[in-house]
């Protein structure tokens, strides 16, 4: 008999505190589905018990104080969390308890993310949470918070019930509950009508609104519990706000499609692992300024191969020269004296050998030279006219450095999307965490745009790079600081056909972090 291997760690701890669905559909049963479909380990602290089915929730008894406490006590000198999420908690007395014990975790751990999902109602229509309650949430549960994910009826009432209405009204509120002291919100809209679920998000590292094609089904019983517990299994694995925020979106469509019946009424969703590897649940994020110009052009050629970056258009000529057919012209200053003959002659080099030139950042001096292409960051979105170039026909990439910008990049469908750092760079100072192949192979295989690999390239690197899927390998140092640009370029070449001839790379379930998470 083969021996069973233990796995080299243990999966991250998420508590959740909430109460007992006798159905089965929501509450602590729904966040047990959620919590391991991210590879989590959860933990069930009872703070109600309820009689419901499908169709009514018919009694709730929150436990007292003193089992509550023994409940928490019992975990912690154990199994301390690294994430806390809440659901219904049942009682004034059992939230300001609670709470207590979230200070004396960080004590321990300050960064200990709380994700707290403020169920005030149930879907069946079943008042879960009295004045006091609600009192308690405004006063004191959100001022601990690291993230809330009220739908729109909830954050209305801990806002003293002023209905939100209008895209403005769920921004207005957003910033409102900020105010009351949580660090993040996601306003979740999948109780509202129309086509598309869009969730209204206000973090730290981004805000916007998260899109997708609503899921057409009458078995959506816990939803809201998934989304919160989802995002605390994601927090407590490292991601930030927004990604984890991304992430429990992707769970929860990803639950929806496979609800199903269980009784008279609405059925429950069912959480399961490999949400995050269909395209079909990827959000987009906006309004990035100008999101949703439409498609850019596609490439000539979408197999990339090696994407040199350089900085004049003597460089642009001695890598075409090079045989290189793939090129970005990087100049950062604005201001340089001889901008546009740089440009101008760089894409005079690379019509006549019908290479791919990108120009950086200068996109109006692009379109007026008649480039192929423009390489944009994220900080460019706001300010560049997106449908002038979309109109003009150049092509458009787009750099992207964690979840949240992939799903800015894919509301704008750009010609290409350029991951990375993939390795550690000194090409550039930033706050990224080095993504590494795993990351490379899991947006490789779940974008259908070509994927540049960039950052910390060389041969070995280059050949992995093509062996997690990438269209291209993007090179700066690695060519322009060689002794000798020409032979480099030789051996990056056989680099990337030799990674193009191994097995390709397995995507992981789960991307890892790009960003530390700090609360």
């Amino acid at each position: 008999m083969t021996p069973v291997t233990a796995p080299n760690s243990s999966p991250a701890v998420v508590w959740s505190v909430a109460g007992s669905d006798s159905g089965g559909g929501a509450g602590l049963q729904a966040d047990l589905r959620a919590i391991e479909a991210f590879g989590a380990h959860a933990c069930t602290v009872v703070a109600a018990i309820t009689a419901q089915n499908s169709v009514a929730v018919q009694r709730i008894e929150p436990v007292s104080p003193t089992l509550l406490e023994a409940q928490l006590t019992a975990l912690a000198s154990d199994m301390p969390p690294a994430a806390i999420k809440t659901g219904m908690l049942g009682s004034a007395e059992n939230l300001q308890l609670l709470a207590h014990w979230i200070d004396r975790l960080r004590q321990q751990n300050p960064a200990l993310p709380v994700v707290v999902d403020p169920v005030l109602r149930a879907s069946t229509g079943a008042l879960l949470a009295d004045q006091a309650l609600l009192h308690g949430y405004r006063t004191v549960l959100l001022p601990r918070a690291t993230l809330i994910t009220p739908n729109r009826s909830e954050a209305a009432a801990l806002l003293d019930g002023v209905p939100l209405r209008s895209r403005g009204d769920v921004e207005q509120a957003a910033s409102a509950l900020l105010a009351l002291g949580c660090k993040a919100v996601v306003i979740t809209g999948g109780d509202e009508a129309g086509d598309s679920s869009e969730d209204y998000a206000a973090t730290p590292h981004a805000c916007g609104w998260l899109s997708l094609a609503r899921v057409v089904t009458r078995h959506h019983h816990g939803t809201g519990c998934v989304l919160a517990a989802s995002a605390a299994a994601a927090m407590a694995q490292g991601f930030v706000e927004i990604e984890a925020i991304i992430l429990a979106k992707m769970a929860t469509t990803h639950a929806l499609r496979h609800g199903y019946g269980a009784g008279q009424g609405a059925g429950p969703v069912h959480p399961g692992a490999g949400f995050a590897l269909a395209l079909e649940n990827l959000p987009t994020l906006g309004p990035t300024g100008q999101a949703g110009v439409g498609a850019f052009a596609r490439l000539s050629d979408p197999d990339l191969g090696l994407y040199a970056i350089v900085d004049s258009a003597v460089w642009v000529q001695r890598v075409l020269d090079a045989s290189v057919r793939t090129v970005q012209l990087r100049i950062k200053d604005c201001n340089h004296p001889s901008l546009r003959s740089e440009v101008r002659a760089s894409i005079a080099a690379a019509q006549a050998v019908k290479a791919q030139l990108f120009i950086n950042d200068h996109w109006a001096l692009a379109i007026e030279e008649g480039a192929y292409g423009v390489h944009l960051g994220q900080e460019d979105l706001e300010s560049a006219d997106l449908a002038a170039i979309a109109n003009a026909g150049l092509r458009l990439g787009l750099s992207s450095h964690s979840y949240w910008e992939v799903c800015r990049a894919w509301a704008l469908q750009p010609s290409y999307i350029a991951c990375g750092p993939i390795h550690p760079t000194r090409a550039k100072r930033m706050p990224w965490i080095a993504q590494g192949n795993d990351n490379l192979a899991y947006w490789c295989n779940l974008l259908p745009l070509p994927v540049v690999a960039i950052a910390g390239m060389d041969g070995p690197r280059a050949a992995q790079a093509m062996q997690c899927g990438a269209a291209g390998v993007a090179v700066i140092s690695a060519i322009t600081g060689a002794p000798s640009p020409e032979a480099e370029i030789a051996r990056l070449a056989q680099a990337l056909q030799a990674g193009r001839l191994l097995p390709r790379h397995a995507p992981p379930e789960l991307p890892q972090p790009t960003l530390q998470l700090v609360c």
